[in-house]
């Protein structure tokens, strides 16, 4: 298990001086980033074989959002992994050790250069320290749209300040792109998120909103391909 310390600040808080969802999923990102630190046989082959781990889906439970000045615990820890993917918890505590945020991940493995899937090897995947599966409950990973009744929104293009150091669009940034789109007051309780092409700088998303009594789900659309689908509960 890997963790980092955070206190929300104020570039973290929403007008209400709550943490922002974005600025949480950030947190989560950093900490399961960091946490190859953590694993040096992981860190040596990622780095030997030019590699890298890409999000492909994501769900979170908000269990309480935290206020202004709150200090934070994120943790993250691996509890599966096979050659081309892995799987992963990443939680938020509060100060008196209570989760805030569960959330369980799964990142397929690339080669930096083509952008392809690769495999990790059976040595490096004995080498790791695999940790029981966390509570939460846990939903597919896949995120399936109405087959109708989509809105198509304003188009957004993806800007310098949207890119990570992968050179893509950064995970989070799909969610704040997202949430723009919701009611005004809507109480976002989970979230799941299918990640499936990558977007790049300069490409414009075009979503489509899809409203039901149980979520709401926005489709984030590069020339017609679904780049990413973001549900939202209330």
């Amino acid at each position: 298990m890997y963790s980092l310390n955070y206190i929300v600040t104020t570039s973290t808080c929403d007008s209400g001086g709550r943490l922002k969802l974005y600025s949480a999923l950030q947190m989560m990102q950093d900490c399961s980033e960091m946490w190859i630190d953590s694993e040096p046989g992981v860190k040596q082959f990622f780095t030997e074989q030019n590699m890298t781990q890409l999000l492909a889906t994501r769900q979170v439970e908000i269990i309480r959002v935290p206020e202004f000045k709150e200090k934070l615990t994120v943790t993250t820890s691996v509890y599966g992994m096979k050659p081309m993917f892995g799987f992963r918890n990443t939680f938020i505590y509060d100060e008196g050790g209570k989760p805030c945020y569960k959330t369980w991940s799964m990142g397929v493995f690339v080669d930096k250069s083509s952008g392809k899937l690769k495999h990790v090897d059976d040595s490096t995947i004995a080498s790791m320290n695999i940790e029981p599966q966390l509570e939460m409950n846990y939903k597919d990973r896949r995120v399936i749209l109405p087959k109708e009744g989509g809105m198509v929104m304003e188009p957004v293009k993806v800007l310098r300040a949207d890119i990570d150091y992968n050179k893509h669009l950064n995970n989070a940034n799909y969610v704040r792109m997202a949430m723009e789109l919701l009611p005004e007051g809507f109480n976002v309780k989970g979230l799941r998120v299918e990640y499936r092409i990558a977007a790049k700088l300069g490409d414009v998303l075009t979503p489509t909103i899809y409203k039901t009594d149980a979520s709401i789900k926005v489709a984030l659309s590069i020339g017609g391909e679904v780049s990413a689908i973001i549900e939202f509960c209330d």
